[in-house]
Parts: structure tokens; C-alpha cells; sequence
């Protein structure tokens, strides 16, 4: 599954790209109306810096409650650093900032596994009021240098963290769970494949799904994972899964094993939405699935072939 579309909506405001209204002088729409997305186009003669600098000038930034970053780069990727620093020492000119997507490209602009990032960390602590973080991609650079990194912090607005990665490394798994995130209610991570750094291990995962950090988590996922049967297995004893209202084990490589493990675990009736599409699973356990949950709305769609020889996550590359 390439991502092939940019999103329309973000935190509930519709997405505004302003790159081509400023250069077709089109007229803007109110500031804090949509959610503003700045990016390049390829072999842009201007640089981020210019278009960052034209929309703190042409909006009224003090009112902007959402951000979406595209592309960072003119030709060649470039790593994230410096684009990070930019738009955290312009944190005063935005108060009223709420959302941040950070990497929304589609493959045609760059493929997931190459999106060069690095440190994310100065978003949460420049941005103390800030509710939701997506950040997308995790790669280092070509000489092996930065990547996605995250260190430990205390955030107390911060109500949305996704990670959406062909490879996420398990230093960012576990930094998210020695975060101190009291009021985070939606974690989503996807942990991908060894061969783009997704080395995240249980054991990385274990403190998301102790929950303790995580007092008002009610939404997980823990998604594209070639180990997604282990999860599954895990996530069925997990203290954190009482309290949520909706799990996602999808775009991995679940199978029946997987899916039995689930339905052997703690009762997860009390969930509104388990959502499990991608998935490897025979019509048998499908059923079974769905006359032990008839109260939730269970994703199943997506199935591949359950003896398919070849089996792969949804997004690695």
C-alpha cells in the first residue's frame, strides 16, 4: 500500500495548500479555518525557508491551529534538521498552534523508507500547547547520519501522537514509552520492517502497553508489523487494553495464530472498533472473530491468501 494520496483533512479542518494560491495571488481563507500546508514542489526555485517566511508574512500566524509540512527539499532529499529548527524558533508566531503533520509526501514525491528525519523532540517542547504530532518517515541520511529521534519528555497537551514509518526504530519505540503523556487519548505507530530500521522489539513495547504513562490512552495501534501475531499475542494480556475503545492490529502480517491469541486473551467486548484489515487470516477465524465480538465493529478487509507463500506488511517502502 504506496501512499499515494495527500490527506484533505487535518484535525478536523480542511487542508489548505498555500504554495500554489500565493503564486496564483488566489484569495486565502480565514487562518485558523484550515489546516495550512507548506511544501515544495519539485525543482522549486524557492526554499522551504522562503515559503516558511512567506507564510508567517501572509497569514495572520498568531491565529494558525494547524500545520501540515510537505516536502522540506528542491531536488535531492535532505535531511529534516534544519527544517526542524525553523519551524520551532518560529513557535512564538504561532500561540495558537495545535497540530503539526510533519513528512505528508506521497511515493511520488519520496518513498517512505527515504524521507530523511531526524531529532522531532524540539516539536513537543517548543510547542507546550500543542495536541497532536504525525510524524512520517525515519530515515537517516546517505551517509548514515541523523534519522528519527525522539527523547523522553513530559507533555501535558499532547492528545495525538502517530508515527507513520516503513521501518521505525525501536530507540523511538521506547522513548515513547518513558514519555510522560498524560493527556494523550491516540497512539499510533507503525513499526514496519527490519530492512528500513524497524527493529522494535516486546520488550520496546512494553510500557505502551503497561498503559501507566498513558492514563487517558483510548485509541492504539500498533500497525505493519511482520511480527504482528506476537503482538497480538502480547496486546491480549496488556494491561492498557481494558480501557481502550479501539485497537488496530492492521497492515501486518496477522494470521490465525495471531487472532486465536486475541480471542484466548482478556474479553475485548468492551471495544467499539478492532481494527485488523491486511490481514492473513482464513474465513473460519473471520467467523470466529466476529460471532465473539457482535458488539464491535471489526475491520477485516484487505485478507490476503492464508497459505500465501509470499507475505508482506502494507507500507515498507
Amino acid at each position: 500500500m504506496a501512499i499515494s494520496q495527500h490527506i484533505e483533512h487535518f484535525h478536523g479542518l480542511p487542508v489548505f495548500d498555500l504554495v500554489p494560491a500565493l503564486d496564483e495571488k488566489a484569495e486565502l481563507p480565514d487562518a485558523a479555518a484550515v489546516a495550512w500546508k507548506i511544501g515544495l514542489e519539485y525543482e522549486s526555485e524557492e526554499t522551504f525557508r522562503q515559503r516558511w517566511e512567506q507564510f508567517l508574512d501572509t497569514v495572520d500566524a498568531d491565529r494558525v491551529r494547524a500545520v501540515v509540512v510537505g516536502s522540506w527539499w528542491q531536488e535531492e532529499q535532505e535531511p529534516a534538521q534544519d527544517t526542524v529548527r525553523l519551524i520551532t524558533e518560529s513557535a512564538g508566531r504561532l500561540p495558537a498552534l495545535r497540530a503539526l503533520f510533519f513528512g505528508e509526501v506521497t511515493f511520488e514525491e519520496c518513498e517512505i523508507s527515504w524521507i530523511q528525519q531526524s531529532d522531532v523532540t524540539p516539536f513537543l517542547t517548543a510547542f507546550p500547547a500543542l495536541e497532536e504530532l504525525v510524524v512520517r518517515g525515519s530515515s537517516e541520511d546517505w551517509d548514515g547520519n541523523g534519522g528519527l529521534t525522539v527523547q523522553p519528555v513530559r507533555h501535558p497537551a499532547l492528545r495525538v501522537l502517530r508515527f507513520e514509518s516503513g521501518g521505525l526504530p525501536g530507540s523511538v519505540v521506547r522513548a515513547v514509552g518513558a514519555c510522560d503523556l498524560p493527556a494523550l487519548e491516540e497512539l499510533e505507530l507503525w513499526l514496519g520492517v527490519d530492512q528500513y530500521g524497524g527493529d522494535a522489539t516486546l520488550e520496546d513495547l512494553g510500557p505502551i502497553l503497561d498503559g501507566a504513562r498513558l492514563p487517558a490512552l483510548r485509541r492504539l495501534g500498533l500497525l505493519d508489523s511482520l511480527a504482528q501475531d506476537a503482538i497480538a499475542a502480547a496486546v491480549a494480556q496488556a494491561p492498557v487494553v481494558a480501557r481502550l475503545e479501539r485497537l488496530g492490529l492492521s497492515m501486518g502480517m496477522l494470521t490465525d495464530e495471531g487472532a486465536g491469541a486475541l480471542l484466548e486473551g482478556q474479553p475485548l467486548t468492551h471495544l467499539r472498533t478492532l481494527d485488523l484489515h491486511h490481514h492473513y487470516l482464513t474465513e473460519q477465524m473471520q467467523q470466529r472473530l466476529t460471532e465473539a465480538l457482535p458488539g464491535v465493529e471489526i475491520d477485516l478487509s484487505g485478507g490476503g491468501k492464508p497459505d500465501e507463500r509470499w507475505r508482506y506488511v502494507a507500507v515498507s517502502e
